[in-house]
């Protein structure tokens, strides 16, 4: 941490700009300096919400405990403070953005600068190699072999020893006496016993020295390799953050045009309603989503009762935004300010949904395992969509569990802080790949629902098929062919998008459940014959079934984890 300070401490110069940017470099350099790999990169998250967090603070506030404890306001001036301060992080943002993306291009221009082709990278090698292996023949100047070895002129007997090493790992003394014989290089002496003993000493000296000398080599090249990989990823992880930064400045920037060229004749009228009933509202935000969806934060004075939220008026404010905005409009977050010791209310109201949302979720451990390697996520976004996810780790136990836990936890993150779902799976493939010593897969099966658009967006890695069973009982089968997260350096997402309809049923599942039936070829229709043949619609009771019957095709063992989601759709 001493790092991250110092150059921060020296870039402060610049102002909150300068503090982050040298803070994002000390994390860089000291994980390339004591690892020599970018695992500290996965914390870059954080520090973009604590930049950001900086960001936001304008520059005329003196941060004081008491006064944010007992005192402080969310807001300084009103809307018109509001936005100039937010026009001044819009122009932070931006610098910070142009800043990261200039760093990830540097390591992206490092690493681009291996020599891809085989013929000079093998030149650029074996050089390294007798430079190496001429160093630790160092104290054998009375062995035989020495001046054969130390002297470049030999340089294709040095040749013949690495291509052999390169292909057998290793070096044998027949294959030395082999090589030097080819070169019509012959060691001779054995008919003498003191000397042939001699030679015999000075051959084993020299084909160990080798076998040693190419083992560091390898580990060495390996070494490289892995720094060499991690560069790129770190190139592409600030890449990303780059980009999410960047998206951020141009969403507020263009949450701000509409504030001063949208609504405001609303905005007018749902201040003036409020006030009307008593309710003094600070400071009112509207924004209209592409699906028609509005979104509406709104600040005012805290809220006399906590629980109840009465000093909130939150029923009066629905049906005031109704009146106003023609829609039916539902509280989805609030921000209590007794609750946060602020004089301050948030409440944020969106726009109800179309659909009513059921779930059912089934989970088994395969048996003989302390804990499943599967994790699953249902959640709702802050935008008001729900987020489904399944991730598979490959394999079982612990090791399958932290693969796929990585992946969960960081798509909940990524998303909720606004990084676009495919920069999200570029990190974590990117993060997958470098995480542990070991190689660490993990599926990703991802449904987003908007139950306002009706519409469901698959995004699927490497997972198994979702399944989606329509009012004619039929059921519709959507699959990919790519590969788990952690694999491949690049990875290609496929994408379906698709239409909700009323008591629709989608089912999601990991492996366990649809390898499990032995008897059909195509694995995947036996879950699509059993979810056509179930009759219930209650979304746990059809988790439960396929679960029950995913453990009798396997005569009553659990032969891998196991888990599935269900979720039914309902119209309003």
């Amino acid at each position: 941490m001493h790092c991250h300070g110092m150059i921060a401490g020296i870039f402060s110069k610049f102002g909150k700009v300068g503090v982050i940017v040298g803070f994002i470099l000390g994390n860089g350099i000291l994980a390339y300096v004591t690892t020599g790999n970018s695992e500290a990169i996965i914390y870059f998250k954080e520090i973009l919400i604590a930049s950001l967090g900086l960001l936001l603070v304008p520059k005329n506030i003196s941060i004081d405990i008491e006064e944010i404890i007992g005192k402080s306001k969310l807001l300084g001036s009103g809307p018109v403070a509001r936005i100039e301060d937010n026009k001044e992080t819009i122009y932070k943002l931006n610098n910070v953005s142009e800043t990261i993306q200039d760093i990830a291009d540097t390591y992206k221009e490092a690493a681009a600068t291996i020599v891809e082709e085989e013929e000079i990278e093998e030149t650029k090698n074996l050089k390294i190699f007798i430079e190496e292996l001429q160093n630790n023949l160092d104290g054998l100047e009375e062995n035989i072999l020495y001046d054969d070895m130390q002297n470049n002129e030999n340089e294709e007997i040095l040749k013949d020893i690495f291509k052999e090493l390169n292909i057998n790992g290793q070096i044998t003394r027949s294959d030395l006496l082999e090589i030097f014989a080819n070169h019509n290089n012959y060691i001779v002496g054995f008919d003498n016993v003191e000397i042939s003993m001699k030679l015999e000493e000075d051959i084993k000296r020299v084909v160990n020295t080798i076998n040693e000398t190419y083992k560091k080599f390898k580990l060495n090249f390996i070494y490289k390799q892995k720094i060499d990989e991690n560069k790129r990823n770190l190139g592409n992880q600030l890449d990303g953050v780059s980009k999410v930064i960047s998206s951020l400045a141009n969403n507020l920037e263009k949450n701000l045009e509409d504030e001063a060229t949208k609504f405001i004749i609303e905005r007018e009228e749902i201040i003036a309603l409020a006030k009307e009933r008593n309710i003094n509202i600070q400071d009112l935000n509207i924004k209209q989503e592409r699906s028609g969806r509005y979104i509406v934060t709104i600040y005012i004075d805290s809220c006399q009762n906590p629980e109840t939220k009465r000093g909130c008026s939150v029923q009066i404010m629905e049906k005031i935004l109704y009146k106003v905005l023609g829609d039916k409009i539902v509280l989805q977050k609030s921000t209590c300010g007794l609750k946060n010791q602020t004089n301050l209310c948030v409440n944020t109201y969106a726009s109800a949904d179309k659909y009513i949302l059921q779930l059912g979720v089934s989970k088994k451990t395969k048996d003989g395992s302390s804990i499943s390697g599967d994790s699953n996520l249902t959640i709702k976004l802050d935008d008001g969509k729900y987020l489904l996810a399944i991730s598979d780790g490959m394999g079982t136990g612990p090791k399958a569990r932290q693969a796929s836990q990585i992946a969960v936890k960081m798509l909940q993150r990524l998303l909720s802080s606004g990084f676009d779902k495919d920069t999200s799976i570029e990190l974590i493939n990117s993060t997958l790949s470098q995480t542990t010593e070991e190689d660490t897969f993990a599926t990703l099966d991802i449904a987003i629902l908007d139950l306002y658009a009706g519409n469901i967006e698959f995004i699927k890695n490497g997972a198994c098929p979702t399944y989606i069973k329509e009012n004619n009982k039929k059921v519709q089968i959507i699959k990919s062919l790519t590969l788990p997260a952690g694999i491949l350096e690049n990875i290609s997402l496929v994408v379906y998008d698709k239409d909700i309809e009323d008591s629709n049923i989608l089912v999601m599942c990991s492996d366990g459940i649809m390898e499990s039936n032995a008897e059909y070829k195509n694995k995947e229709l036996w879950v699509r014959d059993i979810l056509e043949s179930i009759e219930t619609d209650n979304v746990q009771k059809i988790a439960d079934i396929i679960t029950k019957e995913a453990i009798d095709n396997g005569y009553g063992i659990t032969k891998d984890d196991m888990t599935i989601i269900v979720a039914r759709f309902i119209k309003r």
